[in-house]
């Protein structure tokens, strides 16, 4: 079993900073992808920004500049730096992480439980 923990969410004023942590703990042998997605309301789950194992970030196109992803493997953490932040930023961000259990095992997607980020002033 996988758990995923994430924190760093909050209300910040237009133009405020805000930073995502997502750890995962429990049954690893290896990480592959770790991203951020975000949803709204009524909306589907958008990509907001991912990382692959030795790879490039990817962005965006509406948090590029301004969103920073980066992994701690020894930690097993993801976080987004989140800078300049606009009030269309307001979402609740998730994590994701595409796992694999053991050497002989498939991967499999994780999910974090979700943060609320409100941008408003």
């Amino acid at each position: 079993q996988v758990q995923l923990v994430e924190s760093g969410g909050g209300q910040v004023q237009p133009g405020g900073s805000l930073r995502l942590s997502c750890a995962a703990s429990g049954s690893i042998f290896r990480i592959n992808v770790m991203g951020w997605y975000r949803q709204t309301p009524g909306k589907q789950r958008e990509l907001v920004a991912n990382i692959p194992s030795g790879g490039s970030a990817k962005y965006a196109v509406s948090v590029k500049g301004r969103f920073t992803i980066s992994r701690d493997n020894a930690k097993n953490t993801v976080y987004l730096q989140m800078d300049s932040l606009k009030p269309e930023d307001t979402a609740v961000y998730y994590c994701n992480l595409v796992i694999s259990g053991s050497s002989s095992s498939g991967w499999y997607t994780y999910w974090g439980q979700g943060t609320q980020v409100t941008v408003s002033s």
